[in-house]
């Protein structure tokens, strides 16, 4: 190779769920691994636009979804479908524009991905004004449509199903605009070591059943302390691995409450090794966040899902449950009695790691990485959306009141 200033790849996410910033972390792992010429950029879009807002805009992100859930979903679906509300709202996020356009001119990417949906606004807004003339590719990190993942100037669409993907083209996008890779994850969820020596790595007894807690990032769950003494109701002693995620609060609590359990119960607070947990239980109880639960199919691991916050986690979880891949709960009662069933009868965890494997790749970094290197390689893509797919955009404005 000759010594000429590697390509850069600039890669756009943010914090506002742990999602964005694993599917970031994900590509710019595989580039670095995979493409000799380039040099993998990745920034946290919110936190360069508005450096003395995002800390606490954060704060509030996370209080306003734990406490006031509904207000969310109102917002979620008030945007759903683009209209003329959801446009005054998106017009906030792109007031970081030409921050954005001067990252962009200083670094010179031939590609753009955005794992982020207001960040790929932001992209498309650029190129409409003739500003940059850049490929841009956009990865979808849940399994459902938004409108403001939607924008006219993206090149190409990254999407975990093809259930979304049949989504997209019915909301006019073009089919050779999307590509359906599954959410891509990070490659130590292809390179697990075996199961014997991970049983022996976490001193597990192959003969008692093992049960992971997955709460996200920030390490919400359920109703909290009550949900998990509620898992004291189990009759059969299992094996119980509760990861906190940054919540270290949660995390001294249940150390205190659980101390006496019957369970074999380890609490774990942010965890780099997921991977292994993952490969090592029977069951895996979480919200349906897009990227953990993909993480959970690559690593055939069924799901329970308890607790889905409204909105794209509500879309989620019907995805995963009609797919065969999880079960769902929608009380305390009913989430200790499908979890008692489950160590009782395994037929239905069997059965749904066949659907799984069926289904499921553990390439979609790989996949999803040689969509970008097209798009990188392909230069300036100024074929922007169609007659056909503008049409079918406005249609949807007209059919959509406030």
């Amino acid at each position: 190779m000759n010594n000429r200033e590697k390509d850069k790849y600039l890669i756009l996410s943010a914090t506002f769920g742990e999602g964005h910033k694993q599917v970031a972390n994900a590509i710019s792992e595989a580039v670095n691994d995979m493409v000799a010429d380039a040099e993998p950029i990745t920034m946290d879009i919110m936190e360069w636009i508005h450096p003395n807002l995002y800390p606490i805009s954060h704060y509030i992100y996370k209080k306003s979804i734990k406490k006031f859930p509904q207000v969310y979903s109102f917002l979620y679906k008030k945007t759903r479908v683009k209209n003329s509300f959801s446009i005054k709202l998106n017009s906030i996020f792109l007031s970081g524009m030409q921050t954005v356009l001067k990252i962009i001119q200083e670094i010179k990417p031939k590609v753009v991905v955005s794992t982020y949906p207001f960040a790929a606004g932001i992209i498309s807004k650029l190129k409409e004004q003739g500003l940059i003339d850049i490929p841009a590719v956009t990865i979808i990190t849940d399994y459902t449509d938004h409108s403001y993942w939607i924008h006219p100037y993206t090149d190409q669409y990254v999407v975990g199903s093809a259930q979304l993907r049949d989504q997209l083209i019915a909301l006019g996008v073009e089919a050779d605009k999307i590509k359906n890779t599954g959410i891509p994850v990070r490659k130590r969820f292809m390179d697990v070591l075996p199961k014997d020596l991970l049983l022996d790595k976490y001193m597990i007894n192959p003969n008692m059943f093992t049960l992971l807690i997955m709460g996200g990032g920030d390490g919400f769950f359920g109703k909290g302390i009550s949900t998990f003494k509620a898992l004291e109701s189990i009759s059969t002693p299992i094996q119980l691995f509760i990861v906190c995620g940054k919540n270290k609060k949660l995390k001294t609590q249940l150390e205190w409450e659980l101390k006496d359990s019957k369970h074999e119960v380890r609490i774990l607070g942010y965890c780099e090794k997921v991977e292994e947990l993952m490969a090592i239980s029977d069951l895996m109880i979480s919200k349906p966040g897009g990227v953990t639960t993909f993480e959970a199919t690559a690593m055939d691991l069924p799901i329970l899902i308890y607790h889905s916050l409204p909105g794209q986690e509500e879309d989620n979880a019907d995805y995963l449950c009609r797919s065969g891949f999880a079960l769902s709960a929608e009380s305390e009662k009913e989430l200790i009695a499908q979890v008692e069933n489950l160590v009782c009868d395994s037929a239905p965890l069997k059965w749904m790691k066949q659907r799984m494997r069926k289904f499921q790749t553990k390439t979609s970094s790989i996949d999803a990485l040689h969509v970008i290197v097209g798009a990188a390689r392909s230069g300036p893509l100024r074929n922007v959306t169609s007659s056909k797919t503008i049409q079918k955009q406005k249609q949807k404005e007209i059919e959509v009141s406030i």
